[in-house]
């Protein structure tokens, strides 16, 4: 008897390379600003805009205000997952960039407390929250329309690829920060650090001008062609995928905390408490997102030959080790020994999950609801896992130094390694309507010739 099996639409492989370069140009613009403000937060917004809060209040204020993006990125999630299921990729693509170049500049030409007073700190939190809304349907919707454009056995590589954009925004928005920090202090309090988040903006028009010449996936078209009007694609998603939704938001627990523990609490505890200064901790981190535009593509290629779930599980477990072995090199005070603490803990723990993560959460969820699922999984898994993180590390050190951090950290991590445990294996996961064709002997016949 003939079985229904689902039929992947054939790649266009000059539209692969347009989906791919447009979403990793748009996607590292919303990173660079997005990561910009963590570092912000923490060498400058305490000083400018909480300067009452002394400075350790300071600090947690700051990293509070950091917190708030992430807190909106779940309803971001929500908001362009139902417009990406409804509309199409694209739409949300170009909507994401735009509010997000938008609110970055505005941060950036925003008076600070001394000026309007109580107002300052209250309107960074209103545009912190414009942004994480933005970023909130940014990744799940890149993430989904370069995943259904890829050939299923590449998917990995091609979603490892979009990862680079994290690293990249990175490395351009800690590298223009750590150029205006060689300012005198005075010039950098007072202009410098505005510079970078102005400069948002060139990478905001670039990435709408590629965006612009894309077309939707096939897959989303056909998922569109003769499709049950849904009431919601949000509903649907609950409804059809809760399992699906609460591994993927574990999945991203042990990768979320640990980077921005390294990239923003590392940060402040480097140059506050062990008196370093502030290039070591900003070149250490430059170091290892350069590292990573090698390693994430390396792993996601890696992911589509030995599968999503051995990958994600050996890194979840390894970092659940590697903060006790971190904080003490980073407690050294040696440039060398920090260094070489955030490339063990973000190279070696962290992308073989962050590598293989778009092809892996989008292989979850089917084909009508996917922006949705991967969206709000990703947002909400953000939020627990790093939203927070730094001002639950802050927290913990002033309440009993390094080890409740480490434990903290370790633990989040071993959530996340929980999930990869009942994660099941998509690699080679048919997408597509479904066909008749003649019948397979099993499961992994099927997934076998949807690669």
């Amino acid at each position: 008897m003939a079985q229904l099996r689902p039929k992947t639409p054939n790649p266009d492989h000059s539209q692969i390379r347009r989906v791919t370069g447009a979403s990793v140009v748009g996607t590292v613009m919303e990173w660079y600003d997005f990561f910009l403000y963590g570092t912000a937060a923490a060498l400058v917004f305490n000083r400018l805009f909480f300067p009452e809060a002394g400075e350790l209040g300071g600090v947690l204020a700051s990293f509070a205000t950091l917190g708030v993006g992430f807190v909106a990125r779940p309803f971001g999630g929500v908001i362009f997952g139902h417009l990406g299921d409804k509309f199409g990729r694209k739409f949300t693509l170009i909507t994401t960039l735009l509010i997000m170049g938008i609110s970055t500049a505005l941060i950036g030409a925003l008076p600070t407390a001394a000026s309007i007073g109580v107002w300052a700190p209250v309107l960074l939190v209103v545009l912190r929250v414009i942004q994480g809304i933005a970023v909130g349907g940014e990744w799940g919707s890149a993430a989904a329309m370069i995943v259904e454009s890829a050939p299923p056995r590449r998917r990995g590589l091609f979603g490892g690829w979009l990862q680079i954009s994290g690293g990249v925004g990175t490395l351009l928005s800690t590298g223009v920060f750590s150029l205006v920090s060689l300012l005198p202090d005075d010039q950098f309090l007072a202009w410098g650090w505005r510079v970078p988040f102005l400069l948002s903006l060139v990478l905001c028009i670039t990435g709408l001008i590629m965006r612009r010449t894309l077309k939707e996936t096939e897959v989303f078209q056909a998922a569109q062609e003769g499709a049950p009007k849904k009431k919601s694609p949000v509903i649907e998603v609950f409804k059809r995928h809760p399992k699906e939704l609460l591994i993927a938001a574990g999945l991203r627990l042990p990768e979320s905390v640990t980077y921005y523990i390294v990239t923003v609490f590392t940060l402040f505890y480097t140059e506050s408490i062990l008196g370093m200064d502030r290039q070591v901790a900003l070149t250490s981190t430059l170091v290892v997102v350069t590292l990573a535009i090698v390693t994430l593509p390396f792993f996601g290629s890696l992911s589509d030959r030995v599968g999503r779930r051995p990958l994600y599980l050996g890194g979840a477990i390894l970092s659940v080790i590697l903060p006790f072995i971190f904080f003490p090199m980073v407690e050294t005070a040696s440039p060398v020994l920090v260094l070489l603490a955030f490339i063990l803990i973000i190279n070696i723990g962290r992308d073989p999950q962050y590598g293989p993560q778009p092809s892996y959460l989008a292989e979850l969820f089917d084909d009508d609801v996917r922006t949705t699922g991967v969206n709000v999984a990703a947002q909400v898994g953000g939020v627990i896992g790093g939203g927070f993180a730094p001002f639950i590390a802050t927290a913990l050190y002033g309440w009993g130094g390094l080890m409740p951090v480490t434990i903290y950290v370790a633990a989040v991590c071993a959530l996340g390694a929980l999930a990869a445990y009942f994660a099941p294996e998509t690699a080679g996961r048919p997408f597509g309507k479904a066909t008749e064709v003649a019948p397979a002997s099993d499961g992994r016949a099927l997934a076998a010739e949807g690669a």
